[in-house]
C-alpha cells in the first residue's frame, strides 16, 4: 500500500529529496552529454572485453540506481529525473492524487490527478 503524505509531510521531505533530485539531475546530464561516446564505448567494449572509459562511468550509473531506489523506498516517485519532476501520493477528498514539484520550486505548489501528469497541474490552493 502507498504511503499518502498530507501537504505538510511532502514539503517537509523537500529538504530530503531536494539534494537527491539536484545529484541525480547532475548524473543524468553527464550520461546524456557522453550519451554517443558510451554507446560507441558500449559496442566496442562488448567484443574484446571491456573498456576502462565504461568502467569510470559505471559509479555514475550505480549512484543513479541508488537514488532512484531511495527515494520508491520513500514512495517518492520520480517523473521526469531530466527536470527534476517528483509526486507525492496523497488524498484529496478520498481520492488518491499527487501533490506535484519540480526542481527549482521552493515548495509544492500544485496538485494534479493520478491520470493528469504535469500539464493537468492545479495551483495547491485548491487542494
Amino acid at each position: 500500500m502507498p504511503r499518502y503524505y498530507t501537504l505538510d509531510e511532502a514539503n517537509e521531505m523537500l529538504t530530503v529529496v531536494r539534494p537527491m533530485m539536484e545529484e541525480l539531475m547532475e548524473i543524468g546530464r553527464r550520461i546524456r552529454e557522453r550519451r554517443s561516446e558510451i554507446w560507441e564505448m558500449a559496442e566496442k567494449a562488448a567484443g574484446n572485453g571491456g573498456s576502462s572509459t565504461l568502467n569510470k562511468l559505471l559509479p555514475d550509473f550505480d549512484r543513479l540506481y541508488v537514488l532512484l531506489h531511495r527515494l520508491q523506498d520513500m514512495d517518492v516517485e520520480v517523473k521526469d529525473a531530466t527536470i527534476g519532476l517528483v509526486d507525492f501520493r496523497a488524498l484529496r477528498n478520498g481520492r488518491e492524487v499527487y501533490l506535484c514539484w519540480k526542481y527549482g520550486e521552493g515548495s509544492i505548489q500544485f496538485w494534479h490527478e493520478l491520470d493528469a501528469g504535469f500539464a493537468g497541474r492545479q495551483p495547491i490552493e485548491t487542494f
